[in-house]
């Protein structure tokens, strides 16, 4: 079995941090359908190095990139939806709240899903249950992130869209980059979610 690592994804800059985070989330459901193929393809056997690499690049791309990911919106975007004092906005803060509440619940199964692939990785087998509880949690979480994506793909980053001044979403923008590490007076023409850079 071929794991495709890098397969292309459209990018916008951080000039346009909307649909950077809508990127972000193509990320999230190819690195967990990756997960979801080597666990399901080698059923806690001796992994091929194709297989671990790919194991591995998942795992690092949610323990580095997932938490700056929740971070660019609960702490930039979604305040600044929460005190603009739009109608539209009103009608979804419980929708935020679910969100977050998402979060809290993917940072837990994360947690679970990395003990269980550590382990794999370092002893190179996983017996047949703890394989299976592997391959249960993956299949929960891909759920849980389907239509969590959904709604902010569809509803919530369209809404962010029209009701911020452009001035607040160049400072989402901002603090994205701030946040990897990068200059937000130097921003690059694409922006990555994947992984923290240093700045030079």
């Amino acid at each position: 079995m071929t794991i495709q690592i890098n397969n292309t994804v459209s990018e916008h800059s951080f000039d346009t941090p909307i649909g950077l985070l809508s990127d972000c989330h193509r990320r999230i459901e190819k690195f967990l359908d990756q997960m979801i193929a080597v666990a399901e393809a080698c059923r806690g056997g001796e992994l091929s190095s194709s297989h671990r690499d790919a194991l591995e690049r998942a795992m690092r791309y949610f323990r580095q990139a997932a938490p700056l990911h929740t971070a660019d919106e609960e702490v930039s975007l979604f305040p600044r939806l929460r005190a603009c004092g739009n109608n539209e906005v009103a009608d979804t803060m419980r929708l935020m709240d679910r969100l977050e509440q998402d979060h809290v619940v993917a940072a837990e199964a994360h947690t679970e899903i990395d003990a269980l692939a550590d382990r794999w990785l370092s002893e190179g087998v996983l017996d047949r249950p703890d394989v299976e509880r592997l391959i249960f949690e993956l299949h929960t979480l891909r759920s849980m992130y389907n239509g969590h994506i959904k709604l902010e793909d569809a509803t919530l980053f369209p809404l962010a869209a029209r009701v911020l001044p452009p001035e607040e979403v160049a400072q989402v923008g901002r603090e994205m980059a701030i946040r990897r590490g990068l200059d937000p007076d130097r921003l690059p023409r694409e922006g990555r979610c994947a992984e923290r850079r240093k700045s030079r």
